[in-house]
């Protein structure tokens, strides 16, 4: 069987790579963690987490710990000891049997391992059964050590509603990072791997996601060819994003409704960008204090020299 859905198969096709990938995804895409990605897990101090509200809209959230937080007893499953942050999404999400998706990322090191199942919960955090587990391009992501503190401030929302603010607008044009949840329209079934959840990473300059009201426009370059996050995005134009400040420790939440750009004016003044990813907010949960991760100084990723930039506002 296909290691990709229909959506990721679809845009696979119109970049001309569906046959190439045909062939590569069943390589990659395992039912299981390699030993390597399991003692991966083992040494991360944070998790990137994707799951679905009732409602079928993405969540991007963020789970910490000290390092060991994380640990896989057998191929197949996952142990994360760990509670949802203060007003994570993840309070509202995880339940018995709801489908997750997964990014262990380390920055400094440029590594990254995605993973998809479902949910078992247990005393202290949850166990995670693997459905899709696959490593990832180390492109776009910008080199700064996390580290786990147990001093984080106390937590409180600062914003919340249906649109940005002024002061969350700002926060995201700084951004040089976020990381966006996408899913399968049948996800929350839990029934076929493929048809799962999935938490990627976006990386640039800062400045790389334009910001027009409640309209974020992100260019989106070359990467793994998989279509994992514009896939789901085809057949279930619904995302979750999450916008770290790393020097304040603040998370931005946001739902939003998703589309691809693939021709035009604005693509084409973009150097770089093989699309655009065009986001329309529709949810905003800003949150100051909580997270219980510092971080070291950024180191810009190689792979940006030569992309574009949006024209001075």
């Amino acid at each position: 069987m296909t290691a990709f859905h229909a959506g990721e198969r679809a845009l696979q096709a119109r970049v001309g790579v569906q046959a190439q990938m045909a062939q590569i995804g069943p390589r990659v895409m395992r039912d299981h963690m390699p030993d390597q990605h399991r003692e991966f897990f083992g040494l991360l101090p944070f998790v990137v987490v994707g799951s679905l509200d009732g409602l079928g809209q993405p969540w991007a959230s963020v789970l910490a710990g000290a390092p060991g937080f994380m640990q896989s007893p057998d191929p197949t499953h996952l142990h994360i000891r760990a509670q949802p942050l203060p007003h994570d999404p993840l309070q509202h999400t995880l339940h018995e049997g709801a489908a997750i998706g997964l990014l262990g990322m380390q920055p400094h090191t440029r590594r990254r391992n995605r993973m998809n199942g479902t949910v078992h919960l247990q005393d202290g955090g949850l166990r995670v059964e693997v459905g899709q587990s696959f490593g990832n391009c180390p492109k776009y992501i910008q080199a700064r050590e996390p580290a786990w503190t147990d001093a984080a401030p106390a937590a409180q929302v600062v914003h919340q509603g249906p649109g940005l603010n002024d002061v969350a607008r700002e926060l995201i044009r700084a951004a040089d990072t976020f990381f966006i949840a996408t899913a399968h329209p049948q996800a929350a079934a839990a029934h076929e791997p493929r048809h799962g959840l999935d938490v990627s990473h976006r990386g640039g300059a800062p400045g790389f996601v334009k910001v027009e009201g409640d309209r974020l426009t992100v260019p989106d370059f070359v990467g793994n060819q998989f279509f994992n996050t514009l896939g789901n995005i085809a057949v279930h134009p619904l995302a979750g994003l999450l916008f770290v400040d790393f020097e304040r420790g603040e998370r931005l939440y946001l739902a939003a409704r998703a589309s691809v750009v693939w021709d035009g004016p604005e693509l084409a003044a973009f150097a770089g960008a093989q699309r655009l990813l065009r986001l329309d907010v529709t949810q905003v949960v800003h949150v100051q204090g909580g997270l219980p991760l510092r971080w070291g100084p950024a180191e810009r990723s190689p792979h940006l020299a030569g992309t574009g930039y949006w024209p001075s506002r």
